[in-house]
């Protein structure tokens, strides 16, 4: 059977794409900050680079050796040894790299005045092979509401409201040992394996905190946390306004946790009922303030709107800057969809979940930094191509900022979700799109494209309509005198 035939040309851009991006950002010596290093033999940064490019090309590594198309100078043992490596901070990694993006590329280009976010939540990471996967558990989908095999992948990522910039992640197991299906190794919690280990043991809300600390410690900032019910409640709000951020988040209607309001410790659907609703065309139903946390409570804001799915239902959420206004709370908290839309396209793009078959939490650990750093990619140079800003000084001077996302935006942004999932679904299908370079590259012309010719085209009509109009005008009413007479004939 003949080989799927490449396109030299897009295989030769891609190429410099990543050399761009690997030069620009220093990956091989944060790569070596974080002990990913050699002292002979082939360089880390070279097998992270082959990973890396790998998904663009449309073949593994077993396809390229399998079809004679294999041209790189290390073999496929030396690569799965830098996978399953125990010594390299895969955390500290992503970290570094997206505040060097973020603060080097992205804060450039926006007003200091903007707010930025970090974004927590978390997406099922699939295992059939558990029983085989090292830590691999029965894990409780929120989504399906349903138990289900492989980890949950808890991310931090950081958003200014138009690029989303994931920053690290954790494949949590279960913190109970009965639902842990596959084997447990026992390392030293000393060792950096062996802090790895405990906390993909620990619960989400404290695992959430951690990854929270690394992102800071690396020199990411950010306004506001934002995360969903899952993760919302008192303990964890006032740990996180401890750490000099506030939260916006949205409450779960759970009659347990309670909130200080008007001397007394209600829920929050205690609080709904207490209060008078407004009617009309208001953009929400309820604001209170309120006080959360029990040793060190601090003032909240909570603001209660109606559920566009279900018009008889509403929802709550809370914001610890009280001086925002309820408008702006819920059009920061749109920026948390940008999260949801990122594990779409690590699933079905980068092949999250697909591409490693290994056994061992370390190359999986691995793996999912990888693809974090394809994403980094694709999202600069997407952000390179939109904003105009990034083509040279003069622009960036007389070229306002890209803007943010409004409250329409928020409110239609679960249409044009799953609208836009079909679109791409049936375009990658019509023009048999393999690559993620063709995928953002080609987007973009097509829509520049269609648009200018749409605007060359009325644009001549309108002209060439406008011109007639004119000379019709002119020959109608227009007197042309001859020898002293007009062309009717009487004498002026």
């Amino acid at each position: 059977m003949s080989s799927i035939p490449q396109n030299h040309s897009d295989e030769k851009a891609l190429i410099d794409c990543v050399q761009r991006f690997f030069s620009k950002h220093h990956v091989g010596k944060l790569l070596a900050r974080c002990n990913g290093m050699k002292e002979k033999g082939v360089s880390p940064v070279s097998l992270f680079r082959y990973k890396l490019s790998n998904i663009f090309v449309g073949r593994s590594m077993y396809m390229q050796q399998q079809t004679g198309s294999f041209k790189e100078a290390f073999s496929k043992n030396t690569f799965y040894r830098f996978l399953n490596s125990a010594k390299t901070n895969w955390l500290r990694f992503t970290s570094l790299l997206a505040a060097d993006i973020v603060n080097h590329d992205i804060k450039g280009l926006t007003n200091d005045s903007r707010k930025n976010v970090f974004i927590i939540d978390d997406s099922l990471f699939n295992r059939t092979s558990c029983k085989k996967t090292e830590l691999g558990s029965k894990v409780f989908d929120h989504t399906d509401m349903r138990f289900k095999k492989g980890f949950r992948m808890l991310t931090l990522s950081w958003s200014d409201g138009n690029t989303l910039i994931p920053v690290n992640s954790c494949l949590l197991a279960s913190a109970k040992d009965t639902n842990i299906i596959g084997p447990v190794k026992n390392f030293d919690n000393r060792t950096l394996a062996g802090k790895r280990r405990k906390l993909a043991r620990t619960k989400a809300p404290e695992a959430m905190l951690t990854l929270l600390d690394t992102a800071l410690s690396a020199g990411l900032k950010a306004d506001y946390v934002l995360f969903d019910s899952w993760f919302s409640n008192p303990v964890q709000i006032t740990a996180i306004h401890s750490k000099g951020m506030d939260v916006i988040a949205m409450i779960k209607k759970s009659s347990r946790i309670k909130y200080s309001y008007g001397g007394k410790q209600l829920s929050i659907k205690e609080i709904y009922s207490k209060n008078k609703k407004r009617h009309g065309r208001s953009k929400y139903l309820l604001s209170v303030d309120v006080m959360v946390g029990k040793e060190t409570p601090i003032p909240a804001k909570i603001v209660c709107v109606r559920n566009k799915s279900n018009r008889k239902d509403w929802l709550a959420f809370i914001c610890t800057d009280t001086t925002l206004s309820e408008k702006e709370i819920i059009r920061v908290y749109g920026k948390r969809w940008q999260i949801e839309v990122f594990f779409k396209t690590c699933k079905s793009m980068l092949n999250l979940i697909g591409e490693c078959h290994s056994l061992s939490y370390d190359a999986l650990t691995a793996h999912v930094a990888i693809v974090f750093t394809r994403y980094m990619l694709l999202a600069m140079e997407q952000r390179q191509n939109e904003d105009q800003r990034t083509l040279g000084k003069l622009f960036f001077l007389l070229v306002d900022e890209m803007a943010d996302i409004t409250f329409n935006r928020y409110l239609a942004i679960m249409v044009i979700f799953i609208r836009t999932t079909f679109i791409l679904t049936g375009t990658l299908w019509f023009f048999h799109i393999t690559t993620g370079y063709r995928i953002l590259f080609r987007a973009v012309f097509f829509r520049t494209t269609f648009r200018f010719l749409l605007c060359l085209i009325l644009g001549t009509v309108f002209l060439r309509t406008t011109f007639r109009l004119c000379i019709l005008r002119m020959n109608t009413h227009c007197i042309i005198p001859v020898h002293g007479k007009s062309q009717s004939g009487h004498t002026e």
